[in-house]
């Protein structure tokens, strides 16, 4: 019997690309506010669970920006219709009240995928934000974010590299 399209993605796709990476993870967490200005550098920890069936990944992490304890919730999953990594974030820094939603491709050791986000306090224009996973071993991930402010080129913001625990 063939196996449906989410069983073979599960089995050999995009969605056991995000099955291997559940587990306990730390690592280090850094920050920018200025092009190549290193302004923070904290533990962080994620625990990245299955939910539904496989069908998404909740990446749940904690660190901290100047001491201030930090924390976030991307909800990732794979959309097999329109073939594009997807997810949902949520943090008590970057994101505010806010819920950003963001859609890209998958690379070669995982995917970026592009959102935005905005603030009337700074007009209209809504600014850029491009989140990487580096799935570089079983054992060691990456994820980097872009700030990409209207009219410049992307700027990296955060980068956190993950040893699995």
């Amino acid at each position: 019997m063939a196996k449906g399209k989410f069983e073979q993605s599960l089995a050999d796709g995009a969605h056991q690309k995000l099955k291997n990476i559940v587990g306990s993870w730390k690592g280090t967490a850094k920050t920018w506010f200025e092009r190549d200005v290193l302004a923070d550098e904290s533990p962080a920890e994620a625990e990245i669970t299955s939910i539904l069936d496989g069908r998404f990944i909740s990446y749940d992490y904690q660190s901290s920006l100047d001491g201030k304890p930090l924390e976030g919730k991307m909800i990732i999953g794979f959309d097999i219709p329109y073939q594009k990594f997807t997810f949902s974030w949520i943090d008590s820094f970057h994101m505010g009240t806010q819920i950003m939603q963001a859609t890209g491709q998958a690379t070669e050791k995982g995917f970026s995928i592009l959102g935005s986000w905005g603030n009337p306090e700074y007009g209209d224009q809504l600014f850029g934000w491009r989140t990487e996973l580096e799935i570089v071993s079983k054992d060691e991930i990456v994820f980097s974010a872009y700030n990409i402010m209207p009219g410049e080129e992307e700027a990296k913001a955060i980068e956190a590299v993950y040893k699995r625990v």
